[in-house]
């Protein structure tokens, strides 16, 4: 004798078809999040946090956009650039906030805090 398969009833292969869908979905969002993350972990990310930068010095190639993200939960911060060949303000940044820079031209600049005159971001630009 030998043992039969039967097909799963509807009720059964609807459930597994959910539990797939739920799986896929998922699994698609991780890694969304992962490739997000790793565009950030690039050492394109830069941290405000305890009136600091974090890292203090960066080098990124001309064109390249650094983020800078106020990790203070309850200080405002005000980026701002200047220098003869590159300018740039963000104006207040609340916390929480996200800030782009790309910087189109070679050099080193200095990003500072406009509120908190100690915070200073080396930033070496190269062609």
């Amino acid at each position: 004798m030998t043992a039969r398969t039967f097909p799963p009833a509807p009720a059964k292969a609807a459930r597994r078809l959910a539990a797939t869908l739920c799986l896929s979905l998922g699994a698609g969002l991780l890694a969304g999040a992962g490739l997000v993350s790793g565009l950030e972990a690039g050492g394109l990310l830069v941290s405000q946090k305890g009136r600091a930068f974090q890292p203090g010095s960066l080098a990124v190639k001309r064109g390249e956009t650094i983020t800078i993200v106020n990790d203070d939960s309850d200080l405002l911060h005000h980026l701002y650039v200047e220098s003869e060949t590159f300018t740039f303000d963000s104006g207040d940044q609340m916390p929480g906030s996200r800030t782009a820079i790309t910087f189109s031209q070679g050099g080193t600049f200095q990003v500072l805090c406009g509120i908190h005159p100690k915070m200073k971001l080396a930033v070496r630009v190269t062609p």
